[in-house]
């Protein structure tokens, strides 16, 4: 009977979902909301960013009055979303017993000492309870009523150390049917917990979703449901439960924002022996684990970046990581949605050190003016259908249960950092091999494996979901794909009671049933089996040894190598220092260390500098190991006779080109210094600017630069707008 339950809920359809075999869902129509931002505040010029949605976050935060938040948006020509927080957030009155009369301590999330696990000093992480779901609907059901157009449900978190609370125990036993078991006692038990609190939010969204869908249509409109949410990757490595794959299946989920940036990218990893931050490459697998999650069903990815963090560092720290990010986002070519930023008013009017002082400032100007050329050319980011250059079809295979065996561990064994998943993939990033990442939950769709040549993979970090995922593998395999399975097989979580040895089943461990799809008979001292048309390599080495001292990698990058090209005929094996992409008129690169080489990396010009707040046109950029280049390349103007503005820090609105004119209304927030650079058919005779109120502004420069036909223009910033007239 126990065994029994929990088949039954390992084998529930919110995990298999992902698992059923269908035509590949239509991707999302081109829509008008590109850029977004998230704000807690009513509008003000100091924190105007200009993109187009603004999603008030809170119904109770900033002082209340929701409903006058969201109109001060409106007012100023934003569509406005809602955000709140599903797991934590502002849930005083839920708690306290203002909601309902009732106090409601017991939902929070609780650790074995006996704590609660606090969001800030006043909100514990949540259980979510049918009686909590029901006070979310409030929450939702007052946005609706306001106009919002889209629901936020942000970082649906249940903390890998918590599950010691009343609430949890209750939702256990409703669950499995048998007594709770502390988490602690064993892998099963730890299993059976993450299993579970994946479960719970699943069915949070799925509930309150749905009530979001019906309640909007009986108004006559439909808003549409979100979910920011960390990467899998990140939650992982913080040991967190999340849904995650699972909700791109979820009916009325729209689609996601993927919240990575320098807070979850710095996380130190381990390479080469080394232990420290590597906040490119980790940023680079992060958006790319939320791409694979999402492009086989269509769901809409805005991707997230901060110029700052939650954590306080130096302006220079800031800087110097939102580069990092940004460049990241910017390499996959099929998003060209994103959250600019959250928090602008932290921004824009908090204070932080410089390095090497003491003293905290406002954000520097410059790197404001930087800051909002970058988010404001994300109004003009295109589609592509160009690549990251370097090999690609190498892609590692991840799953939702690298959530389940993070915390607490057992039996002695350690997965430091993550290091069983980045050491089957630093390796081969570290050499400018754009590796990728499938999600087992979407192995059914048609998609998930059209493109990769060579699929390495691990029981060590996670478990099979279903059986389903070896018939998949089996399959792919036989009609001519390439697998390397790494691991020992030996860490403690390979005999939890699941199905593939219960119900008649007798695997000691879930790749054996792996195998037996393959027909594969394993041989002592044997590496490499033919299957089919396909080929299957055994590692019998956990990923993280491969990373966790120095140079352990070398035989498994030479396998996958000629995995590669020998076995996949995929074609040679390309391996620099380097990513590179050319994106509409944009070239985005990044030159690793700790790589192949230390030659830096030269693009040709004349290209405009997009990190550099005066915009140089510059005839090459050289970009530097440990770098990252944004630039704006001329050569690939559609036209230098056409007036146009091809960068600044504001956003423009009202162009109108005449024979010999340009003007155009152009607004950002107020107090910052703005660098614009436009292309014109001829030097100009005459520029004038002029505020909302009809003055002229006086502190202009301005730099004609010949050989290209640009012209740079700065000027103080007004919300309001400044009107621009170019005379040639």
């Amino acid at each position: 009977m126990v065994l029994k339950s929990r088949v039954a809920f390992f084998l529930s359809g919110a995990l298999l979902l992902g698992l059923r075999s269908h035509a590949q869902l239509k991707a999302p129509k081109p829509d008008s909301e590109k850029t977004a931002f998230q704000i807690a505040d009513a509008w003000a010029p100091d924190y105007d960013v200009r993109s187009d949605v603004a999603i008030v976050y809170g119904i109770h935060d900033a002082g209340g009055d929701f409903e006058g938040r969201v109109k001060s948006w409106r007012d100023k020509g934003y569509k406005v979303h809602f955000m709140t927080g599903i797991a934590w957030g502002e849930y005083q009155d839920f708690f306290t017993g203002k909601y309902d009369g009732k106090t409601h301590w017991e939902d929070g999330q609780v650790m074995q000492n006996g704590e609660t696990i606090w969001h800030g000093k006043d909100v514990p992480y949540v259980v979510p309870s049918a009686t909590y779901l029901t006070y979310m609907k409030a929450l939702v059901k007052r946005a609706i009523d306001a106009g919002v157009t889209a629901v936020h449900l942000e970082e649906p978190e249940f903390w890998a150390r918590a599950g010691y609370g009343p609430s949890f125990k209750k939702e256990w036993e409703k669950q499995y049917g048998f007594p709770w078991m502390a988490q602690d006692e064993s892998p099963e038990a730890t299993y059976l917990s993450s299993k579970l609190k994946y479960q719970l939010y699943f069915n949070a969204l799925k509930e309150v979703f749905a009530y979001v869908r019906s309640y909007s249509q009986s108004k006559g409109v439909t808003v549409k449901c979100y979910v920011p949410t960390h990467s899998l990757i990140n939650y992982s490595s913080w040991a967190i439960v999340s849904p995650e794959a699972s909700l791109a299946n979820l009916e009325g989920m729209d689609g996601y924002i993927a919240q990575v940036w320098t807070g979850t990218s710095r996380e130190p990893i381990h390479f080469n022996g080394v232990l420290k931050e590597r906040v490119f490459e980790n940023a680079f697998l992060e958006y790319g684990s939320m791409v694979s999650m999402t492009a086989p069903t269509g769901r809409k990815m805005f991707f997230l970046t901060d110029p700052i963090e939650d954590r306080r560092q130096t302006w220079d720290d800031y800087k110097r990581n939102y580069e990092a990010t940004f460049t990241a986002q910017l390499l996959y070519p099929t998003v060209a949605s994103y959250e600019v930023m959250p928090w602008p008013k932290r921004i824009y009017l908090g204070k932080f050190k410089m390095e090497n002082s003491n003293e905290t400032q406002p954000i520097p100007r410059t790197y404001a003016t930087q800051m909002q050329v970058m988010v404001n050319s994300l109004n003009d980011m295109p589609l592509s259908s160009n690549q990251v250059n370097g090999t690609k079809g190498i892609d590692i295979l991840l799953g939702n249960s690298m959530m389940f065996q993070r915390f607490p561990t057992h039996k002695g064994y350690e997965d430091p950092q993550l290091s069983n998943f980045y050491g089957m993939v630093m390796p081969f990033l570290k050499q400018g091999i754009p590796v990728g990442t499938v999600h087992m939950e979407n192995l059914g769709l048609d998609q998930t494996l059209k493109n990769t040549k060579v699929l390495i993979m691990s029981y060590a970090n996670m478990k099979p979901m279903s059986p389903v995922s070896h018939e998949v593998l089996a399959k792919w395999v036989k009609n001519g794909g390439v697998l390397v399975y790494v691991g020992r097989d030996h860490d403690p979580f390979q005999t939890v009671k699941e199905w593939w040895n219960t119900g008649g089943k007798t695997y000691k461990a879930p790749s054996e049933h792996l195998l037996e799809q393959l027909g594969i008979t394993e041989t002592s001292g044997k590496q490499n089996y033919s299957v089919g048309k396909g080929k299957v390599y055994l590692l019998r080495r956990d990923p993280k040894e491969l990373v966790l001292q120095s140079g352990e990698d070398a035989d498994f990058i030479s396998l996958v190598i000629n995995a590669f090209e020998t076995d996949a005929k995929a074609g040679k094996v390309i391996t620099k220092n380097h990513f590179l992409l050319q994106r509409g008129p944009f070239d985005i690169a990044a030159v690793l260390d700790e790589s192949v080489g230390d030659t830096p990396l030269t693009i040709s010009g004349p290209v405009v500098d997009l990190f550099d707040p005066e915009l140089p046109v510059l005839p090459e950029k050289v970009v530097k190991p440990g770098q990252q280049a944004y630039l704006y390349n001329l050569t690939r103007l559609k036209s230098k006779k056409e007036p146009s503005v091809l960068c600044a820090a504001s956003r423009v609105y009202e162009e109108k080109k005449g024979k010999t004119s340009y003007s155009f209304l152009t607004k950002s927030p107020s107090n910052t210094r703005n660098a614009m650079r436009m292309v014109l058919p001829a030097e100009p005779k005459t520029i004038t600017l002029t505020d909302a109120g009809g003055q002229k502004l006086a502190d202009v420069k301005t730099a004609w630069h010949k050989d290209t036909n640009t012209y740079l223009v700065q000027f103080e910033n007004d919300s309001r707008g400044i009107r621009v007239q170019v005379n040639w």
